[in-house]
C-alpha cells in the first residue's frame, strides 16, 4: 500500500507575541490534512487575512517547520530531510505558485533566463536544445511558448501571461504537488478564469495534486475537489467541497458563504468559468 502524499498531522506553529510580551501566539493550531497518492485533486484552504492559511502552506513547501505535529511527503517526514540531495528531491516533486507573479520575477531579468535555469537545476538538463524544449513544453501546457516570451522582461507581459510562466516554472520539474498561494488574487479580474480553469486542466491532463489556498469562497466553491476552511489558525471545517458548501455546519463557514459566495459561480460539477466572468473577491469579513 502507497504511503499518502501529503500528510499533515496535528501541525502547530507558534510564533513569539509583542516585544514586550513573553506570550506565544499559535499562527497555526492543530491542523491536518491528507492527499492521496495516485489521486490528483484540488485541496482548497480556505481563510481570511491572519488565519495562517499562507503559514500552513509555508510549512508544506518546507520554508517553515513546524512547532509541533509532523508533516510527511510520500510517507518521508519532511522536516527529517537533511542532505542537499534529499531537499532537492523534494523540491522537484513539491512546487510553490506565489501571489504576484511580478515579485517572483527580478524585472530586470529576462523571464526565459528563470525557465533555462529551473531546466538546469531542477530537471538536470545539460544542453541548451534540451532545457529550451523542456522550457517550450511547460509554456505549451499553459496555453504560451517559448517564442512568446524568448528574450521578453516581466514587465512586457501582462499580469495573467506572467503568472502563467510562473506555473510553467513549476511544472519543469514534472512535480506531483503544486502549492498554489492565491495565485488570481493579483491578477486582473477579468484574467481570473483562465487562471483557474487552467490550473483545473493541469489536474486533469497532467494528473498534479493542486493545494489552492485563497480567501476568495467563490473560486474555491467552484476549483476544489475537498476544502479546509480555517479561523484564527484552527480547522473549522473540511470535507467535499460542494457538501461543506452547499451545507455549512459550523457558524464560522455559514458566515463566509453568506457573506461572500456569488451567485455568477457555475453550480454544475465540470462547467467551466467563462473568460472574463468576474468573481466576487474581496477580504472575507472577521468572526
Amino acid at each position: 500500500m502507497k504511503a499518502p502524499l501529503l500528510e499533515v498531522d496535528d501541525v502547530v506553529r507558534t510564533y513569539k507575541g509583542s516585544f514586550l510580551s513573553r506570550r506565544r501566539v499559535a499562527a497555526v493550531d492543530g491542523v491536518s490534512l491528507s492527499l492521496e497518492t495516485g489521486q490528483p485533486e484540488i485541496f482548497t484552504i480556505v481563510g481570511e487575512s491572519g488565519s495562517g492559511k499562507t503559514t500552513l502552506a509555508r510549512m508544506i513547501l518546507g520554508m517553515v517547520s513546524p512547532s509541533a505535529g509532523a508533516i510527511r511527503f510520500q510517507g518521508v517526514d519532511l522536516f527529517a530531510l537533511r542532505s542537499r540531495r534529499a531537499r532537492l528531491r523534494f523540491m522537484k516533486q513539491v512546487q510553490p505558485v506565489f501571489q504576484n507573479p511580478f515579485e517572483a520575477f527580478n524585472p530586470m531579468k529576462r523571464v526565459d533566463r528563470y525557465l533555462f535555469a529551473t531546466a538546469r537545476r531542477m530537471a538536470g538538463l545539460r544542453h541548451a536544445a534540451t532545457i529550451a524544449d523542456a522550457a517550450d513544453d511547460a509554456l505549451k501546457s499553459v496555453g504560451l511558448s517559448l517564442a512568446e516570451v524568448r528574450g521578453r522582461f516581466p514587465h512586457e507581459l501582462s499580469g495573467g501571461q506572467l503568472q502563467r510562466v510562473a506555473i510553467a516554472r513549476a511544472l519543469i520539474s514534472k512535480p506531483a504537488l503544486l502549492v498554489a498561494d492565491e495565485p488570481v488574487s493579483m491578477i486582473d479580474a477579468s484574467l481570473r478564469a483562465s487562471i483557474v480553469n487552467l490550473l483545473r486542466d493541469l489536474r486533469d491532463r497532467m494528473g498534479v495534486s493542486i493545494i489552492y489556498i485563497t480567501h476568495d469562497l467563490a473560486t474555491a466553491y467552484y476549483i476544489s475537489d475537498r476544502i479546509l476552511i480555517m479561523q484564527r489558525g484552527r480547522a473549522v471545517e473540511t470535507g467535499d467541497a460542494r457538501a461543506v458548501l452547499d451545507n455549512p455546519q459550523h457558524p464560522y463557514s455559514r458566515l463566509l458563504k453568506a457573506s461572500v459566495l456569488s451567485p455568477d459561480v457555475p453550480s454544475t460539477p465540470g462547467a467551466r468559468l467563462r473568460t472574463g466572468q468576474q468573481t466576487q473577491q474581496g477580504v472575507l469579513p472577521h468572526a
